[in-house]
């Protein structure tokens, strides 16, 4: 199909290549590959540049990063008789690629053939495949950093199964002092492979600072082994199948240290959920806070602070599921 695929986008080239109505600075054919708003298209510019149009829907954004000096993507309206269109606007500038950015498209054309309820999310899927086969360099995670991330994405699956656009509450691989925020409330996040206890550590004055509306802070206790359980990338996996936008989740992923290129470094190592509980950080929660050191008179130019908070004995008192459940509804619905 893929080899059919090619050869069709490349003739519909070659054909505007010779001739062809101009539209926006574009010679432009509908190709045979339909998706749930109108046809994907082949075009070529003024300069010889070869592009492939991708129909979105006028409020998608296209995600940034690819802007030369061999493949440049940007969102683009065109103009003809049967109206005004948007599309994801992938263009090869360098002639001597053509055949390669051949090779690409007609994948891009394959997956939306497969999946042409969201073609923008089939762009995004070949582009970051293309993108592995080139990486030279990665750092595979160790087994605490994996853990660490795999609560994160336990925590995410949950609130994208109420929310498919709740990915965006997810901030702390893009450096934000909790894990999940929204501008009231937030959720911070921790994991241990400990075998007892409850200890915490926690990093800087202000990650367990409150926002208005509360903090909660979720304790993971995982084991790890070959069997049973799941692993790094089965929950990887399924936050992109939950999630509306597949793109911000995989940019989450690298910026957290995951890439599907290393997919075989974690197969197997897979965690088991034992313990979980939830803590409202209130003010009779043991913590460090910029804010109650300055009220103790101290002063605050001490920097790279952490600390380690034993729960292992109460108080603190965990949450009641449904208390906490009433935390997540008031977060999403911010959030939306």
């Amino acid at each position: 199909m893929t080899v059919a695929l090619r050869e069709i986008v490349q003739q519909h080239w070659e054909a505007l290549d010779r001739h062809g109505p101009a539209v926006s600075g574009l010679r432009v054919a509908d190709l045979p590959v339909a998706t749930t708003v109108g046809p994907v298209v082949a075009a070529v510019d003024r300069v010889g540049h070869r592009h492939l149009l991708v129909p979105i829907e006028p409020h998608r954004k296209v995600r940034g990063g690819l802007d030369g000096p061999a493949l440049l993507l940007k969102k683009a309206p065109l103009e003809d008789e049967a109206g005004r269109r948007t599309f994801a606007d992938l263009c090869c500038a360098r002639p001597d690629l053509n055949d390669v950015f051949t090779g690409l498209c007609a994948d891009v054309l394959a997956s939306i053939e497969a999946q042409p309820g969201d073609a923008l999310k089939a762009l995004y899927r070949q582009l970051d495949r293309w993108r592995a086969l080139f990486q030279t360099k990665s750092n595979v995670l160790g087994i605490e950093q994996q853990a660490g991330l795999f609560g994160e994405l336990l925590v995410l699956e949950r609130l994208l199964e109420r929310d498919p656009g709740a990915h965006r509450l997810w901030k702390g691989p893009l450096g934000h002092r909790h894990d999940f925020a929204s501008a009231q409330y937030a959720v911070e996040i921790k994991s241990s492979l400990a075998t007892d206890g409850r200890r915490v550590r926690i990093h800087g004055l202000d990650q367990l600072d409150a926002p208005a509306g509360g903090l909660h802070l979720y304790w993971i206790r995982l084991e790890a082994g070959a069997s049973g359980g799941r692993s790094l990338n089965d929950v990887a996996k399924s936050v992109l199948d939950a999630c509306e936008d597949e793109s911000a989740i995989r940019s989450s992923l690298s910026a957290a240290g995951y890439r599907f290129v290393d997919e075989a470094q974690y197969e197997n190592t897979r965690f088991a959920v034992i313990e979980e509980r939830r803590y409202a950080v209130d003010e009779g929660f043991p913590r460090l806070v910029a804010s109650e050191v300055s009220a103790a008179g101290l002063p605050i130019n001490v920097t790279d602070v952490a600390y380690t908070i034993d729960l292992s004995a109460e108080p603190p008192v965990p949450l009641k599921p449904e208390t906490a459940d009433e935390f997540v509804v008031a977060l999403l619905r911010e959030g939306a």
